[in-house]
């Protein structure tokens, strides 16, 4: 498995180039690419009995083959077998082509039957000469492989199977079939079949990857994912830290500031943090919960504890806007004890940056909050204690690489803590986040008022114009969210500049703004600001404010096309309202009709408020992506696992992979290695 691709034959310079673009380079990696889909070719069809659009194998002997110049030139064969005749069209074709396609010879060819100008026709069909002795069709299912520029299936087929030969004469370890329950096919087995299934194979179950040969191998594969992640603590463990105390007591300073008291969960939560802080190891610390649960406080208490033990600390966050609001929640409760709170972006240029940076370098400044500009090459610290990442599955695990090593100084390594604001299902957080202490807020602060989400169908736009108009008339504002900026051919939604200048129109007695992602950043700032000063009655936005954006007297949010959205992200949206002490409601609009998918999902928001359990029904419905973000900071990119698909076996991944790691260690790093292959750097970071 480890031997390189460039071994097996037919592999020259050329195609070892266009393997590595495959991401092939071992054996391993050619057992592992997974075909994407199957055809049937079997059986052969013969040609008089073809019917424009099936696809199929067909044999036939040439009995032409010309260049023919018309609007645009191609090269024909005609094939014939007695029952009837097929045109194949090729154009694109070179020299050798033109002089191996010679009259007389025998062609089986696979593709879909077309109606030419001169009867049926294939255009660029796969097809292979065949000699005297010519095996049958395939005895299996034909797999189809992901493909690049000049690396064609045929070849690909061989070389895998090149590889499957070489696996039956010396087969693998099998390092988990002896731990399992059930009936399970073995590794070799589930191999073997994936790459070749039977004619008689469930195509549609394949297609799905939902066989049992296809779970055997994610199984396999997310055991080797959790190890490696569990590895990863087990060396972070290893690692020294700074050990971070409050010396000066600022921890109860900072807490008789605040307007209101921790819950049990965030005090809990902030035990965590604080006994992980004191310690000589690096914290690797998850704080998840709902919205609003509280986790920005915890973040400015860790930074307290740092600046205490004479440490920075940087706060990293996705967006400008939201990094904003950290900086005033920051400077609010720390200025006051002496703590300098710094502000850092891409934004921050010129006099002003040269000043930060000069600041955060010679130590002048304690706390730095910003954006991706904080990992960049020219900042400095000058004794980075603890890093904080915000909505954390925003960045790529590569960024936090990079912040990360900005901090390691003398040897010792700086503390971590990341939040989301996205609770996690805990049998996905323990495979994802398993190198992770993890902390979850699963308690709204005393007073916050669920918010009352009400289904209503895109026909009664008018109405519900009227309501916005008499809510803001009493004092209050809205978000009107709508998820795209600028109008698209494939999805029917409306852009949020259209629906400004429309609810403009529709309420002209009413001061209506719009922020989206594309704006410059002065002006977002200043949409936000006249926003805050209720300047603005209705913020038109896009799902920018999904993160960070408080505003409490904004207690009414209206989404458009929230049936086209995941659950998550609808519930983060209606998180931005009812954080003031007023009533709020969220309206989810929708287009008729609604597809059985969307209408449980709005029913789930309807019903509740629970953000674990919704983030469950997320997972269900929607996908891993949706409940950890699309880059899924934690756990490498996947091959044939999909941590939804395969959400029924992370139990299972659990327990086998911790009796591994205690029974069978010598197990561990060659399963590792068959899975990942020196892939798992990032996931400490």
């Amino acid at each position: 498995m480890e031997r390189s691709a460039a071994s097996l034959r037919g592999v020259g310079p050329k195609t070892a180039e266009r393997l590595t673009r495959l991401g092939v380079q071992k054996w391993g990696d050619l057992a592992f690419l997974f075909p994407i889909r199957y055809e049937d070719r079997t059986q052969v069809r013969v040609l008089g009995s073809l019917s424009p659009g099936e696809k199929v194998l067909v044999e036939g002997v040439l009995e032409l083959a010309e260049v023919a110049f018309g609007r645009r030139r191609s090269f024909l064969c005609r094939i014939a077998d007695g029952t009837g005749a097929l045109t194949l069209r090729f154009f694109y074709f070179s020299r050798v082509q033109q002089k191996n396609l010679k009259k007389g010879i025998r062609l089986r060819c696979y593709g879909e039957v077309r109606v030419g100008p001169t009867g049926l026709e294939m255009i660029h069909p796969e097809y292979r000469i065949l000699s005297l002795s010519e095996n049958p069709p395939s005895l299996t299912l034909t797999p189809i492989y992901p493909a690049t520029h000049g690396l064609y299936q045929q070849k690909l087929r061989d070389l895998v199977q090149q590889v499957l030969d070489a696996l039956l004469n010396n087969p693998p370890a099998d390092y988990v079939s002896s731990l399992l329950c059930g009936n399970w096919p073995s590794f070799l087995e589930a191999l073997i079949f994936l790459h070749g299934p039977p004619p008689d194979a469930d195509v549609a179950t394949l297609v799905n990857g939902r066989h049992s040969c296809q779970k055997r191998m994610a199984l396999e594969e997310l055991i080797a994912q959790r190890l490696s992640l569990r590895q990863l603590k087990i060396s972070a463990s290893k690692d020294r830290a700074e050990p971070l105390e409050d010396q000066h007591c600022w921890l109860q300073a900072i807490q008789k500031l605040l307007p209101f008291h921790l819950t049990k969960a965030q005090s809990l939560a902030l035990e965590d943090i604080v006994n992980d802080l004191n310690r000589p190891v690096p914290m690797l610390r998850l704080l998840h919960g709902d919205v609003g649960s509280g986790k920005t406080v915890l973040a400015v208490l860790a930074s307290a504890v740092a600046a205490s033990s004479f440490c920075q600390s940087a706060v990293m966050v996705p967006t400008e806007l939201l990094a904003e609001q950290h900086f005033s929640n920051f400077r609010r409760w720390l200025e006051p004890l002496g703590v300098n709170v710094a502000y850092l972006t891409g934004s921050t240029t010129g006099k002003v940056r040269k000043e930060v940076l000069t600041s955060i370098a010679n130590g002048k400044v304690q706390v730095v909050v910003g954006t991706h500009a904080l990992f960049s090459e020219d900042v400095r610290f000058y004794k980075l204690g603890l890093i904080i990442v915000d909505e954390q599955h925003r960045f790529g695990v590569d960024q936090r690489l990079q912040l990360r090593l900005k901090g390691i100084s003398r040897g010792l390594c700086p503390h971590q803590l990341v939040m989301s604001a996205t609770p996690i299902p805990r049998t996905l957080a323990m495979t994802a986040y398993a190198d992770l202490d993890c902390s979850v807020i699963a308690e709204l602060p005393a007073g916050r008022k669920p918010v009352r989400t009400v289904v209503v169908p895109d026909n009664r736009r008018d109405q519900l114009v009227q309501r916005v108009i008499q809510h803001c008339k009493e004092g209050q504002q809205a978000y009107w969210v709508c998820p795209i900026i600028e109008e698209s051919d494939t999805m029917e939604l409306q852009a949020a500049e259209d629906l400004e200048q429309d609810l403009t129109e529709g309420m002209f007695e009413l001061s209506v703004g719009l922020l989206h992602g594309k704006m410059k950043v002065v002006e977002k700032e200043r949409v936000m600001r006249a926003f805050k000063e209720k300047k603005v009655d209705v913020l038109v936005a896009t799902t920018i404010v999904e993160v960070g954006v408080d505003i409490p007297n904004a207690t009414l949010m209206v989404v458009e096309n929230s049936d086209r959205m995941g659950l998550g992200q609808l519930h983060q949206l209606r998180g931005r309202v009812g954080r003031g002490d007023d009533a709020s409601s969220c309206v989810l609009l929708y287009k008729p009709p609604l597809s059985n998918i969307a209408r449980e999902r709005l029913q789930v928001l309807r019903e509740t408020s629970d953000g674990f359990r919704i983030a469950e029904k997320d997972l269900e419905l929607r996908g891993a992506g949706e409940v950890l973000g699309t880059r899924q900071a934690g756990i490498v990119e996947l091959t044939i696992a999909d941590l939804v698909r395969n959400a029924d076996l992370l139990p299972m991944v659990i327990k086998v992979s911790e009796e591994l790691l205690e029974v069978f260690p010598d197990r561990v790093d060659p399963l590792i290695e068959r899975w990942i292959s020196g892939r798992s750097q990032y996931g400490s970071v």
